[in-house]
C-alpha cells in the first residue's frame, strides 16, 4: 500500500510553472504537428522514402498533443478550460465529435465519477469497482481499454447511456446527447465519404487515425495510473498524483494541463487546470490509506503494473472479502 501519514514537506516541492496559456500552446502544437505531418507525408508520397523516418516521430508527437486535447475535453466538461462559457462549450463539442464521444454525454457521466469516486456507482471505473465482476472479465476489460482505448472509451460511455435503467434520466439532456450524436455521425460520414471519394486513406491514417489511436491508449494508461489498483474512495486515497521536480517533467506536466496533479482535481474539481499547482497542499496525506504523491510517471506506472494482475478500485473490495 502506497500510503503514509501526513507529510507537510510536500508543499515545499509543489510543481511550479502554473501557466494560464498552456491550452493555447497545446492547441498550437497540435495544429503545427499536423501541418508538419502533412508536409512529411507529401514528401514521402512524392518518392522521398527518407521522410518515412520523420513521419514516425511526428506521429508520436501528434499522439501526445491529441492526448492533451482529450485532457482539454475533460477540463471543458468541468467548465474549467476557457473563461468564456461559449468558447468552453464550443471546444468541448468539437473535441467530443472528433473523439466519438458526445460532450454532453461525457459531462453527465463524468460528474457521477466525481460524486461516486471508486464506489460501485462509479461508472467510468466499471468493472473494476464491482466485486461481483470475475477476475477474467476485469483482466479482459483492462486489456481492451489499454490497447484499444480509441474504441473502448466511447463504447463505455454509450453502454451506460443506453442501458436500462439509464443513469441519465433528464429528457432535455438525453435529447441533446442524441443531437450531438447525430452531428457526430454527419461529420464522420462526410469526412470518410470525402476520404473514400478522393482515395486518400493513407493520408487519413497518418494525419488522424494512427495518432488518435495511440492517443486513446495514452488516455487509458493515464486513467489507470490515476486510479486503478487503489483501495480508497476519496480524492486522496483513490487517486495517484505526481509532483514533478525535473525540468523535462515540468514541461510534460504543462503539456498535459497539469493533469498529473489529478488528486488536487478530485479533492476540488472547481479549480481551473492552470491553478492546480497552487493547491498541492490539498493532496498531502491526512488519513491512513491516503496515497503519497509520486515524483514522476515512471514510479506511478510501476506501482500500477504491480496491481494489474488483479485490477480493482475502491474500499468495497476489502468489505467483500
Amino acid at each position: 500500500m502506497h500510503s503514509t501519514a501526513k507529510d507537510p514537506s510536500l508543499t515545499a516541492h509543489a510543481e511550479p510553472w502554473p501557466c494560464r496559456t498552456s491550452f493555447t500552446w497545446v492547441a498550437a502544437g497540435n495544429y503545427l504537428t499536423t501541418a508538419l505531418l502533412a508536409w512529411a507525408m507529401y514528401e514521402y508520397t512524392s518518392g522521398r522514402g527518407a521522410f518515412l523516418w520523420l513521419l514516425i516521430p511526428l506521429i508520436l508527437i501528434s499522439s501526445h498533443f491529441m492526448h492533451a486535447m482529450l485532457i482539454a475535453f475533460h477540463e471543458a466538461a468541468h467548465g474549467n478550460l476557457r473563461a468564456s462559457k461559449w468558447h468552453n462549450e464550443f471546444d468541448g463539442q468539437i473535441v467530443g465529435m472528433i473523439s466519438l464521444t458526445p460532450f454532453t454525454l461525457y459531462r453527465a457521466l463524468h460528474q457521477k465519477h466525481h460524486v461516486n469516486l471508486a464506489t460501485e456507482k462509479d461508472l467510468e471505473l466499471w468493472p473494476f469497482v464491482d466485486p461481483q465482476q470475475p477476475l477474467w472479465w476485469r483482466r479482459l476489460a483492462a486489456f481492451l481499454e489499454l490497447n484499444f482505448g480509441f474504441f473502448y472509451t466511447p463504447l463505455l460511455f454509450w453502454r451506460v447511456f443506453l442501458q436500462r435503467p439509464s443513469p441519465v434520466t433528464n429528457k432535455t439532456v438525453r435529447k441533446r446527447i442524441w443531437r450531438e450524436a447525430a452531428g457526430m455521425v454527419a461529420l464522420w460520414g462526410t469526412v470518410l465519404g470525402l476520404v473514400a471519394w478522393f482515395g486518400v486513406w493513407e493520408w487519413w491514417l497518418v494525419l488522424y487515425f494512427i495518432p488518435a489511436f495511440i492517443a486513446g491508449n495514452m488516455q487509458s494508461w493515464r486513467k489507470y495510473i490515476e486510479h486503478v489498483g487503489l483501495s480508497g474512495n476519496t480524492g486522496r486515497s483513490a487517486t495517484r498524483s505526481i509532483i514533478v521536480e525535473t525540468t523535462p517533467g515540468r514541461f510534460l506536466a504543462l503539456s498535459l494541463l497539469h493533469q498529473p496533479l489529478h488528486g488536487v482535481h478530485h479533492v476540488k474539481s472547481s479549480i481551473p487546470y492552470e491553478e492546480l499547482p497552487d493547491h498541492v497542499d490539498l493532496i498531502e496525506p491526512q488519513d491512513e490509506g491516503d496515497t503519497v504523491p509520486f515524483p514522476n510517471y515512471r514510479s506511478a506506472f510501476a506501482d500500477l503494473l504491480g496491481r494489474l494482475r488483479d485490477p480493482r478500485v475502491g474500499r468495497q473490495w476489502a468489505a467483500a472479502e
